[in-house]
């Protein structure tokens, strides 16, 4: 049996996590049992909802434990097989975590064809971010045709599905991201139809420039000083699909004004709806996601951008950086080729 590398939770982030709350360590892998199959890594994917999972706060998940692997989604290759249901070559979408080897009883794998589709898209928008983007878009903000869409972190793996199902959907999309050439991106090769600088000095300014009338639907996935400017724009009915906050992820306290009042009126007055959700709420949709996205894919209505990273040494640095807004599209780690 091969020997495993995996990056295991060191020591709990206080804030920013920085590369000594992680470790690097080589172990053996245990001999197969009946019933097992040796995974081989080949893709890991990197989302910021694993900043949640370092911290033992209450969640809606279980953290990881001190010195056990960090979670993750794989695309992986069956490199020995025990189980009848696979064979060694297979590629199968799991969860097996920041490792390049992991052994599972082949529970919840699913196998890929990689003739339909490059694998690592089973990480990205035909994967978990892009089904994120379709339920939370389709199930709590239910555009209409002719509303204003706005979605934070426009470039990354969830939100730059967001306006792009919102242009399908006849919605006016407007993406806020951050620098000029990720919104340029998002405005010339995504199709939206506007894209505004978050770091910009005057960036409410130009945010309510390019909505005239308003926001109907704004798909959160950072908060911070981002929601302060959408919040003057929120229509009557508006609808806020709460997916993250990544621009809170690394606070250790919460100082400043209490707007929560201010909030709440507006909720009242204006009738707005806030939801936040976890995709898994929404199994029933994945057999109408898969088959729209990968419909809209073919037709060349959705395209999508990978920020691939190479060694799972890299991990915890890529990571850092994704929390900081320094990948550019879905964040993977190509672990063996």
């Amino acid at each position: 049996m091969p020997a495993n590398t995996r990056i295991v939770l060191a020591s709990r982030p206080q804030g920013r996590p920085s590369p000594t709350d992680f470790r690097i360590e080589t172990v053996e892998v245990p001999a197969l049992r009946d019933g097992e199959v040796l995974l081989e890594t080949l893709f890991l994917s990197l989302d910021p909802y694993m900043r949640g999972r370092m911290s033992d706060a209450k969640s809606y998940a279980k953290p990881v434990e001190i010195d056990a692997v960090m979670e993750g989604g794989t695309v992986a290759r069956v490199a020995g097989s025990r189980n009848a249901r696979f064979s060694v070559g297979d590629i199968v979408l799991a969860h097996s975590g920041w490792q390049s080897f992991a052994v599972s009883d082949g529970a919840g794998l699913r196998k890929l064809d990689p003739s339909a589709a490059p694998v690592s898209t089973a990480l990205g928008v035909l994967g978990m971010p892009g089904f994120t983007a379709y339920s939370g878009l389709l199930t709590i903000g239910k555009p209409k045709a002719g509303e204003t869409v706005v979605v934070a972190a426009a470039s990354g793996a969830v939100g730059s599905v967001v306006g792009q199902i919102a242009r399908i959907k006849g919605a006016r999309a407007v993406g806020i991201a951050g620098g000029p050439e990720k919104c340029a991106f998002v405005r010339d090769e995504l199709g939206f139809d506007a894209a505004v600088d978050h770091r910009s000095p005057d960036f409410a300014a130009q945010l309510e420039a390019a909505c005239p009338n308003g926001i109907d639907v704004y798909f959160e996935n950072v908060g911070g000083h981002v929601w302060d400017a959408v919040f003057p724009l929120l229509n009557e009915f508006a609808r806020i699909p709460v997916c993250g906050l990544i621009a809170q992820y690394n606070a250790t306290e919460h100082a400043g004004t209490d707007r929560l009042p201010t909030l709440m009126r507006a909720v009242l007055t204006r009738s707005l709806t806030i939801r936040g959700f976890i995709q898994r709420e929404f199994l029933d949709q994945r057999p109408a996601f898969y088959r729209d996205m990968a419909g809209w894919i073919s037709e060349g209505r959705v395209h999508y951008r990978e920020d691939i990273v190479d060694g799972l040494e890299n991990a915890p640095g890529a990571f850092i950086g994704l929390l900081e807004g320094k990948n550019f599209g879905k964040l993977l780690v190509r672990v063996a080729a």
